[in-house]
């Protein structure tokens, strides 16, 4: 006969073995890998999350749900276009929308482009503005682009197709008056079924569902917008060259209500590699919980910068710390937040070309080579601490996009005289280089700091000086 275990037993057996294992693991010590986390709740007035705005998601995570190209990716493809394309989107639909800025008249131009051959199939030329006009875009839930152009206006950019072929037409226009000299740099749907937007000379506001416009100036007048906003369900939060803010719409009164404004190190002047006096971060929400708990930027500190982390609620400061090192400390980039981890590349040094800082002061020092660098920083609330987990040499080119489906960064590495660009894999957990793959060479494949766009089906969408270039599984 089979002797049966009696099921208390294999009970007991069960219970001993999860706590031998529980036993290991508090033995082996923390791990190091990148923590588990929520993202934040996907806005109902967008397109879908990782396509529908440069930085991913409402909380500009920077992070994408989709699997990148890969280790051993087919070769690198450009898409010459007669403009450099920092902003590569796509929305419900799956038609990419690349919103570039021509080289003859610096004005902005929208591109549509078939999502298999990549072929442009439309343009639509805007009016030209200020020169991130042309940058801070998104796609909303219809798939129509929301933008600004030089008149002033926010547009809603709508396609369709007949039997002529693909056209992008203005479904919406709503103008929104300014003081001279003043203009929308970015604009970004809240979770308030407004579409708000921020101001180069500092002010914030909304557009309502009904085309009433609201603004606000933040501060005592003397600050200035340069980077994107970004939102949550708590508020929208901009960060000014002076200081963070949480903005909410006052439904009463019809009015921008701060809940909270938080100044930073704004330092002497602005650094080699950045485009403005002040932080070069949009403010970022992230978290475990919820994913938006918390907000998360660079100051403009010398020698280091330092990484700012508040409370979303009520913008109390939960830790901060200097990062990268005395020779790299300089960031123009959007920080990557994922779970209790966030990720920050160096730009200190940066080449860009004259024109993009013409209206942003001297730097200090006048010139620097640039260093590179990425660091990743474990933020633990409950404690209020940073810390540095790891910190590399990558001398990253681009805004680094993190696969939270592969659990890879991907960025551009920027080498040699040449110089030679390079898709780089990096492990999020230690910092290693996992992979890279050609992109191209010399000035004209140029990715300048630009963010890629990863798609649902595994392509990497990379701007360049030249167009943009994609690297397909």
């Amino acid at each position: 006969m089979t002797r049966r275990t009696a099921p208390a037993t294999v009970l007991l057996a069960f219970v001993a073995f999860v706590a031998f294992v529980a036993l290991v693991a508090l033995l082996a010590g923390p791990t190091v890998g990148p923590a588990s986390g929520a993202t934040v709740p996907p806005s109902p007035y967008a397109g879908p999350d990782g396509t529908w705005n440069m930085h991913g998601d409402a909380g500009a995570s920077d992070t994408t749900p989709f699997a990148g190209p890969g280790a051993d990716p087919s070769p690198a493809q450009p898409v010459p276009l007669p403009a450099a394309c920092p902003t590569i989107l796509s929305g419900s639909d799956g038609m990419v929308q690349a919103l570039c800025t021509e080289y003859l008249d610096r004005a902005p131009s929208l591109y549509l482009l078939d999502p298999t051959t990549l072929l442009p199939v439309a343009r639509r030329h805007l009016a030209a503005g200020s020169l991130l006009g042309g940058v801070y875009a998104y796609v909303d839930h219809k798939s129509r682009l929301v933008t600004v152009d030089g008149s002033g206006s926010l547009l809603w950019l709508a396609h369709s197709r007949s039997w002529r072929g693909w056209s992008i037409e203005v479904e919406r226009e709503v103008p929104v008056t300014l003081p001279e000299g003043d203009a929308v740099t970015t604009v970004g749907p809240g979770y308030d079924a407004n579409v708000w937007f921020a101001t180069a000379q500092g002010r914030a506001g909304y557009v309502t569902p009904d085309g009433d416009v609201v603004t606000t100036t933040l501060g005592a007048g003397d600050e200035k917008v340069a980077n994107s906003i970004s939102s949550a369900p708590s508020g929208v939060a901009v960060t000014t060259d002076h200081a963070t803010y949480l903005l909410r719409a006052d439904r009463d009164s019809a009015a921008v209500r701060t809940i909270w404004r938080q100044p930073y190190d704004r330092g002497e002047a602005r650094k080699p590699g950045q485009l403005s006096h002040g932080s070069g971060s949009t403010p970022t929400f992230f978290g475990e919980r919820t994913g938006a708990e918390l907000v998360v930027i660079t100051d403009n500190a010398s020698p280091r910068e330092n990484l700012l982390v508040y409370r979303a609620r009520d913008g109390r400061e939960v830790c901060r710390l200097p990062v990268l090192t005395e020779e790299s400390s300089g960031t123009e980039n959007s920080p990557v937040a994922w779970g209790d981890s966030v990720y920050i590349a160096s730009t200190y040094g940066y080449p860009y070309p004259a024109q993009a800082t013409e209206d942003a002061g001297e730097s200090v020092p006048a010139t620097a080579d640039f260093a590179g660098g990425m660091e990743r920083i474990d933020v633990d609330e409950r404690s209020g601490t940073c810390e540095s987990v790891w910190r590399n040499d990558v001398p990253s080119a681009a805004v680094p996009r993190l696969s939270r489906e592969e659990d890879v960064l991907y960025t551009v590495t920027r080498r040699g005289v040449g110089p030679t660009w390079r898709l780089a894999r990096i492990d999020p957990a230690d910092g290693r280089v996992l992979s890279e793959t050609f992109l191209g060479l010399g000035p004209l494949a140029n990715t300048l700091q630009m963010v890629g766009t990863i798609l649902p089906y595994g392509t990497l969408l990379q701007g360049t000086l030249a167009g943009l270039v994609a690297v397909r599984r």
